[in-house]
């Protein structure tokens, strides 16, 4: 397996980059999950909610709980960071909040599955309800759990070597020795 391509950063600045690369990722996840559960929210209180049948309403405060529970694991390092503010514990604020997030995405793929079989019952039946859940599973575990272990577990060689920027980058790459430029 190559290894990791090398970059001319502090572990301060390296755990600074990955908390900004966790923010951004959340920014994409948050605002879905925040709609699904306000969506699910909003159900209980339509006409046809009456009609759903015990399995049904099951369903419907399983996956509510698991969009709240979701919406909580994927806003804790917001919380986490604030609490621990200036107090020297970056590093365990980037471990702890990964932790957070990648056990929201398994709580979110359950929710998502859930959302769909609940709908999809509905709409057409319990056995096609059932059948496209599972296959959302399938989905969210093949694209957010086997294929990055598979990338991970297979790697490819790094395509720059350990003091230069990628050709995209308008930055000069620092090296060794180099000092930040000064603000001003």
């Amino acid at each position: 397996m190559p290894t990791a391509r090398k970059r001319n950063e502090t572990h301060a600045e390296r755990d600074d980059r990955n908390f900004q690369e966790l923010l951004q990722e959340l920014r994409v996840t948050q605002t879905g999950v925040q709609i699904l559960f306000a969506f699910l929210l909003t159900l209980a209180f339509t006409e046809r909610f009456e009609d759903l049948d015990d399995f049904q309403r099951g369903t419907y405060v399983t996956t509510l709980l698991l969009a709240m529970t979701s919406t909580v694991l994927f806003t804790s390092p917001a919380a986490l960071h604030r609490r621990l503010f200036r107090r020297g514990a970056k590093r365990q604020v980037v471990e702890t909040s990964s932790r957070l997030v990648t056990a929201g995405l398994g709580v979110l793929a359950v929710t998502l599955a859930g959302a769909l079989l609940l709908v999809v019952d509905v709409v057409v039946n319990r056995v096609a309800g059932c059948a496209v859940a599972g296959g959302a599973l399938l989905l969210c575990v093949s694209l957010w759990g086997v294929l990055p272990h598979r990338i991970r577990r297979n790697g490819t060689p790094a395509r720059h070597d350990a003091t230069s920027a990628p050709s995209h980058s308008p930055r000069r790459a620092r090296t060794p020795g180099d000092h930040p430029p000064a603000a001003g």
